[in-house]
């Protein structure tokens, strides 16, 4: 009788990575070189010389590569959508009548709270 023998699975739980690259930013990489081969497309149909045109995607692609590596290296898998996020929080929140503290003594409980 042969025995089995299993493998255990190592990374689970553990963030998608690819070359350096951290979970969203593989996509954020894929979708910016999908836009520079439609660019570039978009250009060399509209008649923009070749030479033109492969200098201006080949910069745009490089700037795209060392942006992503850049963000990815700094802010981790989930920290750009944090620093994203913190922009949005307000510095301070003004309430010119105590109304809406009132009101809140005034409604009932409700289950979801």
């Amino acid at each position: 009788m042969s025995e089995l023998i299993y493998e255990i699975n190592k990374g689970v739980n553990r963030p998608v990575e690819f070359r350096g690259l951290k979970a969203q930013y593989i996509y954020v990489l894929a979708l910016g070189l999908a836009a520079l081969l439609v660019g570039f497309s978009v250009m060399y149909i509209l008649g923009v010389p070749v030479y033109l045109c492969l200098p201006l995607v080949l910069l745009a692609g490089s700037l795209l590569f060392f942006t992503v590596y850049r963000y990815s290296h700094k802010y981790g898998e989930h920290g750009l959508m944090k620093a994203l996020a913190w922009r949005q929080v307000p510095e301070a929140i003004i309430a010119r009548s105590r109304k809406p503290f009132t009101d809140l003594r005034s409604k009932p409980l409700t289950s979801n709270q």
